[in-house]
């Protein structure tokens, strides 16, 4: 089955809508649901190609990757090592943020209606990264979370 376009995010959809119809999840990592040409396998062995658009940004999680009136195949994205940066000032997020930008680090911010209930920076994880802020004394934690969007590489030049 070829998948050329994602049409809804099973989140739009209401109880009665998917009744009678058997979830099959397909998980994508951090890389792979950036890609829109690949193969990939669901939760029950079958297997899809995608062949989306140009201009396709993103798998987001809930996509729905194809409907038949017995199943519908579901995009999950799996959990990313991240660090939960959590400044207590502005001086000290700006000071984090100038040393983590020198490494060139994706990075992601959110707010307090977020998935971490505050105003926080997030990048995946890294032993250096978590060697500064203890050093730093910088609030963070480490977890493993669904990201809203992926982790990509910001380009740049000297």
């Amino acid at each position: 089955m070829i998948i050329e376009n994602i049409t809804s995010n099973i989140a739009e959809l209401n109880d009665a809508n998917l009744e009678g119809l058997t979830i099959d999840e397909v998980f994508f990592d951090d890389e792979s649901r950036l890609k829109r040409i690949q193969r990939v396998k669901a939760e029950s062995g079958e297997e899809l190609a995608l062949r989306l658009p140009t201009g396709f940004r993103e798998l987001k999680d809930g996509d729905i990757l194809q409907q038949t009136a017995e199943k519908i195949f579901v995009a999950k994205m799996k959990p990313t090592d991240v660090l939960v940066i959590a400044p207590r000032s502005i001086q000290e997020a700006l000071v984090v943020a100038h040393t983590l930008g020198n490494r060139h680090l994706q990075a992601q911010f959110f707010d307090a209606e977020s998935q971490f209930g505050a105003e926080v920076m997030v990048v995946r994880y890294d032993h250096t990264v978590e060697h500064h802020l203890e050093h730093a004394g910088a609030p963070y934690s480490r977890g493993e979370y669904v990201m809203p969007e992926a982790f990509r590489h910001a380009e740049h030049t000297h």
